[in-house]
């Protein structure tokens, strides 16, 4: 399997992640839950102002959020004899992580990590709506972020414990 990671960061804030820790991440992810085709998403990472935008455009909440995800799970290419699946978009607000954990460089570039993993897990089906699905996805995230449960999910605004 082949995996393409589309990054393009919109916000003023930078050096809040690494490349190729992130496809690294996707790939673990993508290999852990059975993605066995060559596969494509995009990430972009931006500031409040955007993200609240796409928020209140499509959950209809007039406010900021850290992560929002945009699944396709389509194939693509299929005529050119090349089947790709496009998983979707990963959109990623840097300026909510920055306010988290201000100073905290380390801090905030686990936190983009975790936000990532979250948002890839979205595009692989993964929901969070009851108790039950919340402590599937939450161990999911512990397992490929290599963290406690705890830290995979903790209250936000909580101190997290270090990613490995």
């Amino acid at each position: 399997m082949e995996l393409t990671v589309l990054l393009r960061n919109e916000s003023c804030r930078k050096g809040l992640y690494r490349s190729d820790v992130l496809k690294r991440l996707a790939r673990r992810v993508c290999g852990g839950e059975g993605v066995r085709q060559n596969a494509e998403l995009s990430v972009l990472f931006c500031d409040d102002a955007a993200i609240h935008d796409l928020n209140r455009a499509y959950r209809g909440k007039n406010e900021p959020t850290d992560v929002l995800s945009f699944g396709q799970l389509a194939e693509v290419g299929a005529a050119a004899g090349k089947k790709e699946l496009v998983l979707g978009d990963i959109v990623i607000s840097l300026e909510t992580v920055e306010r988290r954990y201000p100073g905290d460089r380390q801090a905030m570039r686990d936190e983009v990590r975790l936000l990532f993993c979250h948002g890839l897990l979205h595009l692989l089906g993964y929901t969070h709506g009851t108790a039950g699905e919340r402590s599937v996805m939450r161990a999911k995230q512990a397992e490929y972020l290599e963290v406690d449960a705890g830290s995979a999910w903790p209250v936000c605004g909580a101190p997290r414990v270090r990613a490995k």
